[in-house]
């Protein structure tokens, strides 16, 4: 399957450029909005360039300045997506006696969240799926996101490096999970045993309560 994509300048989420100005910010939202509304209603496939352009006022060349290609666009989605389930999360904080619990509720929290939008869940996991190298700095971003709800859920601001390789597991494991429910192959009552036992390995990275953020 190909993504819609043309040659286009760098956006300007860019590290490169200045940061966006409030209009810029303000037609960056309108066009991620669109994305997630056509997502929503129909998928990966939903997404078309010139629909999400005509959808969020702004002409396809503007669009195509602030995201590349689809993948682009859909990638950013998602980290839209956990930047509010991120704040929503810190509003409620999983109430668990212990990190482990702490961070299976919260994932699985985040988990419910996506399945009440399972084509824009669909959509956002698809574009990840097919992201090249152009796009790692908008997957690295979804990542550091992802790692940043884990460890606010674990209660650690400094983890040590074998703590950060647990995450990393963690998130294989979240990520996975989400994908095999998506095709049918995992029922979510599996997704919740995975989840609760990658989550196990906090334990065994655990440090003294003293080192706790």
């Amino acid at each position: 399957m190909t993504a819609d994509a043309r040659p286009a300048a760098q956006p300007p989420t860019d590290r490169a450029t200045p940061p966006l100005t409030e209009r810029q910010e303000a037609r960056r939202r309108r066009i991620l909005h669109a994305s997630a509304q056509l997502a929503s209603r129909g998928g990966f496939e939903a997404v078309q360039m010139r629909e999400v352009a005509e959808a969020a006022g702004v002409a396809l060349g503007t669009l195509y300045r602030y995201f590349p290609s689809k993948i682009h666009l859909l990638v950013a989605t998602m980290q839209d997506q956990l930047q509010h389930m991120h704040s929503t999360l810190r509003k409620r904080p999983p109430a668990g006696d212990d990190a482990a619990q702490r961070v299976a509720e919260t994932l699985m929290r985040a988990f419910r969240a996506l399945q009440r939008e399972p084509h824009l869940a669909d959509a956002m996991v698809r574009a990840l799926t097919f992201a090249d190298r152009s796009v790692s700095p908008e997957v690295d971003t979804v990542s550091r996101l992802t790692t940043a709800i884990i460890l606010d859920a674990m209660g650690l601001e400094h983890p040590t490096p074998e703590q950060l390789s647990a995450v990393r597991v963690i998130e294989h494991t979240w990520h996975s999970a989400l994908i095999t429910w998506l095709s049918g192959r995992a029922s979510i009552a599996q997704v919740k045993i995975d989840i609760e036992t990658v989550c196990r390995l906090i334990d065994l990275t655990a440090e003294p309560e003293a080192g706790r953020g």
